[in-house]
């Protein structure tokens, strides 16, 4: 579950992505999270949590946290090792979707390094980028398997997607933009290491007064409707007002927002979309030593969810005893909801909903 942030330089990346440190500078707490210097780990907004606290007064609350890797070094030549262009083709091959950030703002003392203030320019400046690297990788791809070819079909097969696959690149089109069977894309495209191929969430940079007002600038106009027709969603974001309100305590930064009259800050948006754009949704465990989110995959099953918890769990699993959160809220006790008949037994056909409230049975 690793985010990267991508983005030509004096374009706000390294502001949005200090305000995501700090906003996760207690991430150390979470367990499993290996905390590196140029890694932001941060909780995923989930009110759900705040109302299980206030039922179970548990001793420790855990949300679900997604990573954002600060990828560096990426300016026009990357993909040929300009800048730090190797270590950005290192990192960003190993995350799982891409946040680019765009700058939308104006401001005469922070110089572009074009010279001007262009959103879809800067997009496809890095979108070449990434290509001309996919360039490189299809092409070893297509050497090794005409050379492993020799009549066999497979690699024929094979060597003829990758082919295709160059010619769409070499049109300046993105990897992700193929049409391609299923087949393809599960046994060729997704172990290519194609960085062209990942999805992406435009972070729109704003300035203050734009973020805090609402308004649709050129820029941002001009960005959606890029987005748009490469069906990727646009969050509007002030990197300078994340960083300076990152720091606050969550009473504070709730204030804060709302004489801004905000519900949430920019980065509970970004953080919320690249958790949906990664296909991930939470369940949740509840009782007095903990209240916790657990992060699965849509369309996970029972035995592999609890094994998300503990490789016994999935061993051993007996059934699940599931209840929605909104029908335990509803019934204002677990006690309350059992006696309604509202908790279900559920087994190991059983496919997690987002929000479900779970205990799992197990024999080991």
């Amino acid at each position: 579950m690793k985010i990267g942030i991508v983005g030509l330089p004096n374009v706000g990346k390294s502001t949005l992505f200090n305000a995501i440190t700090n906003a996760g500078a207690q991430a150390a707490n979470y367990p499993f999270c290996t905390i590196e210097p140029n890694v932001g780990v941060v909780p995923v907004p989930d009110p759900r949590l705040d109302k299980l606290t206030e039922m179970y007064n548990p001793k420790k609350v855990t949300p679900a946290v997604i990573e954002f890797v600060d990828i560096a070094g990426l300016v026009k030549g990357a993909s040929k090792g300009e800048g730090l262009g190797n270590k950005f083709l290192s990192h960003i091959r190993e995350v799982d979707a891409i946040v680019h950030v765009v700058r939308c703002f104006e401001n005469g003392e922070i110089v572009h390094v074009e010279g001007s203030i262009d959103p879809i320019r800067d997009v496809e400046t890095i979108n070449l980028e990434l290509i001309l690297a996919d360039i490189d990788v299809v092409t070893r791809r297509i050497d090794r398997a005409r050379k492993a070819a020799k009549g066999d079909k497979k690699y024929e097969a094979e060597a003829e997607f990758f082919e295709r696959l160059l010619a769409h690149l070499e049109n300046e089109q993105l990897a992700s933009s193929l049409p391609i069977k299923d087949e393809e894309e599960e046994f060729w495209l997704n172990h290519s290491g194609l960085i062209s191929s990942k999805p992406v969430i435009f972070a729109a940079n704003l300035s203050e007064d734009d973020f805090k007002s609402g308004t649709e600038n050129s820029n941002l106009a001009k960005l959606r409707e890029f987005a748009a027709k490469h069906g990727a969603e646009v969050v509007p974001v002030c990197a300078a007002l994340e960083e300076e309100i990152s720091g606050l305590s969550d009473e504070d930064k709730l204030l804060f927002l709302s004489d801004l009259g905000l519900k949430e800050s920019g980065l509970d948006r970004l953080v919320k979309a690249s958790y949906t754009l990664l296909g991930l949704i939470s369940f949740l465990t509840a009782g007095t030593p903990e209240v916790r989110a657990w992060t699965i995959t849509k369309g996970t099953r029972a035995p592999q969810a609890a094994g998300k918890i503990h490789s016994d769990f999935e061993r051993g699993f007996i059934r699940a005893e599931v209840i929605g959160f909104d029908e335990l809220v509803a019934c204002g006790s677990m006690a309350a909801a059992k006696e309604k008949g509202l908790v279900r037994s559920e087994g190991k056909d059983y496919v997690m909903q987002d929000g479900d409230v779970v205990l799992f049975r197990f024999n080991v």
